[in-house]
């Protein structure tokens, strides 16, 4: 009886302290499973965070690589080969030996025409080796780093066994002829560029005369005046045409769904996005502020070599202006004028977004 009595009086209270123990122990099972589960959601976190900080290391390493390539392979080849073109299409020695050897044998006139042909050749060989190492110093880095971003992707996807069907690799001959097209310019446009400069050379100088007086600024403002006239007479993104051969392939769309798609090969998507860059104002913005910081070199280079704070005039000016087109054109390790555009921060972070594949546009 006494259980009994005992049972019907306190029921109630060992219900409820049953339903607490099961709660509290439920509760416990609950809060031990939650705390395994952020546990192994900060361990998988931590993993994801260690894969990508060594992504993007690896990324940076191979970025750097890339850079390295561009400056101690493909750019001494190429810049070797415009400095040759340069020297020969644009050769002043012909008419400095008239001028020496035709004393008395010259009339004024034909002498004054020399003269005048030697000014307007000595500019116009200045201002192209200028805008030349220029475009082609940034054209090869647009290259090595598209280029360097697909074969990151594709030994990427090697190494990890996915490679999507259809996809075709950068093979050997790919990458060769990519980058050999780096020697367009010398090899196939250098005839009109050479027309082009010195039109626009021609009609900046026109009215300048052998005696006029030319300091540090008169200078500068003439080179400039010579870029703009060059870079406003055709249309815009004309820079494009003299980097790069004009072939339909290179105009279709990755993304069209026409018969003809499977005609694209890497070569034609590799030369499709190189040409997409070179036609984006961002680009057009990094070739400005770029030419601007090589002429600004140029200028410190004339100022070390001629007193120009007094000024001098045009005819003694004129063998200083021919002679800094070899300096412009030098073997790059040896070139202040591709360093000066390497270190630009803009142009920097250009080309790393560029490999990145983030918009450059």
């Amino acid at each position: 009886m006494g259980c009994r009595e005992f049972w019907k009086r306190h029921k109630r209270k060992l219900y409820v302290s049953l339903g607490l123990c099961g709660g509290g122990y439920m509760l416990y099972k609950f809060y031990d499973a939650y705390n395994k589960r952020v546990s192994q959601l900060e361990r998988q976190l931590a993993d994801e965070q260690e894969s990508e900080e060594l992504l993007k290391a690896q990324m940076q390493m191979h970025f750097e690589n890339i850079q390295r390539i561009a400056n101690t392979t493909t750019l001494p080849h190429t810049m070797l080969y415009l400095s040759s073109r340069v020297a020969e299409e644009l050769d002043l020695l012909h008419l400095t030996e008239r001028l020496i050897k035709g004393k008395g044998s010259v009339t004024p006139a034909e002498k004054l025409e020399l003269w005048d042909r030697l000014k307007i050749l000595s500019f116009t060989r200045m201002v192209l080796s200028i805008w030349a190492m220029t475009v082609i110093s940034l054209y090869i880095r647009i290259q090595v780093n598209i280029l360097g971003r697909h074969l990151y992707i594709d030994t990427a996807r090697d190494l990890g066994g996915f490679q999507p069907e259809g996809v075709d690799l950068i093979d050997e001959t790919d990458e060769q002829q990519f980058l050999a097209s780096a020697d367009f310019l010398s090899s196939q446009r250098m005839p009109i560029l050479i027309s082009n400069m010195q039109a626009a050379t021609t009609e900046v100088l026109r009215g300048k005369q052998l005696r006029d007086i030319f300091n540090s600024s008169v200078l500068d403002e003439t080179i400039m005046q010579i870029l703009n006239m060059f870079m406003s007479m055709e249309r815009p993104h004309h820079w494009v045409d003299y980097l790069m051969p004009e072939d339909v392939r290179f105009h279709k769309s990755v993304e069209s769904s026409g018969p003809n798609v499977s005609d694209i090969t890497k070569l034609d998507q590799l030369m499709m996005e190189t040409r997409t860059v070179l036609s984006g104002s961002e680009f057009g913005n990094i070739l400005e502020m770029s030419l601007r910081k090589v002429v600004d070199g140029v200028m410190e280079d004339m100022k070390g070599n001629v007193n120009l704070s007094a000024g001098l005039p045009l005819a003694k000016l004129l063998p200083k202006v021919a002679q800094i087109s070899p300096l412009l054109l030098e073997e790059p390790s040896r070139n202040k004028f591709t360093q000066i555009i390497q270190n630009i921060p803009q142009v920097e972070v250009f080309f790393t977004l560029l490999y990145t594949n983030m918009s450059t546009s």
